[in-house]
């Protein structure tokens, strides 16, 4: 994949993020709906290439806004993710020198390997997680909107002491799939099965394009 190309597709998966998390915003208050009309104006501007330069640095100075209005990135993980790479376009737009822009994405690259590989560490560290007890308790006790057939999981301690190994193992070992072209695409296409599964399980919907938007800068 060329830089360009990269680049192009990063502008396209996040300006889609942007869209569907302002589209939540638009029954708040008046800051609040102003702020997100805002990102969402801009970030349809962005999916069809207008101006990228510019509503790329609008677009940070709005996130600017929206950070301070909410003290912070609210939204946790899926919040950080689209700050790095919103910084990360604001400075491959701005920065003319193409070994610069190459230098910027391969940051973007390093930063995505290590959530998952970090997120690996933390969970294998996390005794509960090593059990199950983890998944057990999120099926049967949060206030993610899990259906109640699913919610049935938690009585399958087996299953969910698989499925914790599953996500810890393939966490440990994201950076390996850097080993080849194959087992990168390969890997790729498996973390993002893992996203799409969290956002129809748990409703964690926010991280699944956010997340695929920094998969261009690995490619």
């Amino acid at each position: 994949m060329s830089l360009n190309l990269a680049i192009h597709l990063t502008s396209i998966f996040m300006a889609l993020a942007f869209i569907q998390q302002s589209l939540e915003h638009l029954q708040g208050d008046r800051t609040e709906r102003t702020l997100f009309i805002s990102r969402l104006t801009l970030s349809v501007l962005l999916l069809f290439g207008f101006w990228p330069q510019w509503v790329c640095l609008v677009l940070l100075v709005n996130a600017l806004f929206i950070l301070k209005r909410s003290q912070g990135p609210y939204n946790g993980g899926s919040d950080r993710m689209g700050l790095l790479i919103l910084c990360c376009l604001c400075l491959v737009y701005w920065v003319p020198a193409q070994h610069w822009q190459e230098y910027i994405f391969g940051y973007l690259a390093l930063q995505l390997v290590l959530s998952y590989f970090i997120a690996g560490w933390v969970k294998v560290m996390n005794p509960e997680w090593r059990t199950g007890q983890a998944l057990q308790d999120v099926f049967q006790f949060s206030a993610y909107p899990v259906s109640e057939s699913l919610r049935d999981w938690a009585k399958r301690p087996k299953l969910l002491f698989l499925m914790s190994w599953s996500v810890i193992l393939f966490e440990l070992f994201f950076p390996l799939t850097l080993a080849t072209p194959i087992t990168l695409m390969v890997g790729l296409s498996i973390a993002a099965l893992f996203h799409l599964a969290n956002a129809h399980l748990f409703g964690l919907n926010r991280f699944f394009w956010i997340w695929l938007a920094a998969y261009p800068a690995l490619l």
